[in-house]
């Protein structure tokens, strides 16, 4: 029975099952060794089976025929198709709004999230918030992007076990009136329950774990061009409240891109901001 059980469970695994996809080996003689984004098509004209990136495409789809875990795809896949960028960051800002709007079989990661939240700073005391109704790009005392209000609620209870902080203070439980509250007695609260912290100082270490999640907002008024120079081509990535709204070779182009969506594109932040704040691209601004 034990050796039969383990049979059966060889048939599953996926090295067990592999075969090189020689249907789509004539696919790799026009894959270019560039920057850009792929993908993997079945017999479906509008849902594609797996979208991705790379500095170097034909590599990466190389690394694909060869990985046993990804069978199951590639027995599915009919042809790949492919789009350059100038380089990394325009293949990044491509692939995140392709999948989002694409909805690739394979692809777990880059879809949208409809309960994105943050923690808000107010009156000194954390609160959480969601993107759907408050505009994240241009509040300010906004810390850190979490997919639910229980993932924005852990990580200030883990703040609030480094830091000593009370959670009572931070409206993470009820205190009664002139009691320390129970973390104080067993010495991992600071005490600002009961007068051996002042809230000032209690609010400033809060702060002060809280700086490095920093949302940073919009910094221009409008939209922007991100220029970036390739080996083959240079292309300017329109971006508005972190929005990426596309690409274009000439800026005589960009005014058709004028279209900014609501709500807050959490990836879009998360490829951009720190290339763009630190002043790594050139910045146009335009309309």
């Amino acid at each position: 029975m034990v050796r039969r059980a383990a049979a059966q469970r060889l048939e599953f695994e996926p090295a067990a099952i592999y075969q090189y996809p020689e249907h789509l080996r004539p696919l790799l003689a026009g894959l270019p060794s560039l920057p850009g984004v792929y993908t993997f098509h079945g017999d479906s004209e509008t849902m594609p089976l797996y979208i991705g990136k790379s500095i170097n495409i034909r590599s990466r789809v190389m690394s694909h025929f060869r990985t046993a875990d990804e069978a199951r795809m590639l027995r599915q896949t009919r042809h790949v198709s492919f789009i350059p960028t100038a380089g990394e960051l325009g293949a990044l800002l491509l692939e995140a709004q392709m999948i989002k709007v694409q909805q690739p079989l394979f692809n777990k990661r880059l879809r949208k999230n409809r309960q994105l939240c943050s923690l808000h700073i107010s009156q000194n005391k954390p609160t959480v918030v969601f993107a759907k109704e408050l505009d994240f790009s241009h509040t300010p005392d906004l810390f850190g992007l979490y997919s639910s209000r229980r993932s924005a609620l852990e990580t200030l209870q883990k703040i609030a076990d480094e830091q000593h902080l009370c959670l009572a203070l931070l409206g993470l439980e009820n205190l009664s009136r002139n009691r320390a509250c129970f973390r104080a007695s067993l010495g991992r609260c600071a005490g600002a329950c009961c007068g051996k912290e002042s809230p000032e100082a209690h609010h400033q270490r809060l702060l002060a774990a809280l700086e490095r999640v920093r949302l940073q907002c919009w910094p221009w008024e409008g939209a922007v061009g991100v220029v970036e120079k390739g080996v083959n081509q240079t292309q300017i990535h329109i971006v508005n409240n972190w929005f990426y709204l596309g690409s274009v070779e000439d800026l005589a182009t960009a005014t058709a891109l004028t279209s900014t969506p609501k709500g807050f594109d959490s990836d879009g932040y998360k490829i951009l901001c720190k290339p763009v704040i630190s002043g790594k691209y050139p910045i146009v601004t335009l309309y």
